[in-house]
């Protein structure tokens, strides 16, 4: 199970993460395949046909492959930093509510906090 920053998550973080995290693969690897494609489309249009038209389309898909191979690392990066802060920022939260709830316990959140007043005499009539 992943740790966050030394606390372990619950079944029910640690499943969502767990499908954050393969979705994210899934969809860098979606990225590489249509990036495979497209360049094995270009070099059959480049190599095995003569027609000026088709030479050119292949031409055309190389750079775009190497563009869709690019936005895929680069939206797989994203999303994984994306996922970590969000892990972070899920598990700072945790600590002030489990802060708050330790201080409750201990009977100091019921406490308001007064300014230290002197004692006045009491007013009778």
């Amino acid at each position: 199970m992943p740790h966050t920053a030394g606390r372990r998550l619950d079944l029910r973080e640690y499943l969502a993460v767990a499908r954050s995290i393969l979705a994210n693969e899934r969809t860098f690897l979606a990225y590489q395949r249509t990036a495979l494609g497209q360049l094995a489309v270009a070099a059959t249009f480049i190599h095995f046909f003569d027609h000026p038209v088709l030479t050119t389309v292949g031409w055309f898909l190389v750079p775009s492959s190497v563009v869709t191979m690019g936005l895929g690392v680069l939206r797989y990066r994203r999303m994984r930093s994306l996922i970590r802060q969000l892990e972070e920022q899920t598990r700072r939260q945790e600590q002030a509510l489990g802060q708050m709830d330790q201080a409750s316990q201990t009977g100091q959140a019921n406490q308001p906090n007064q300014p230290n007043q002197p004692n006045q005499p009491s007013q009778t009539r």
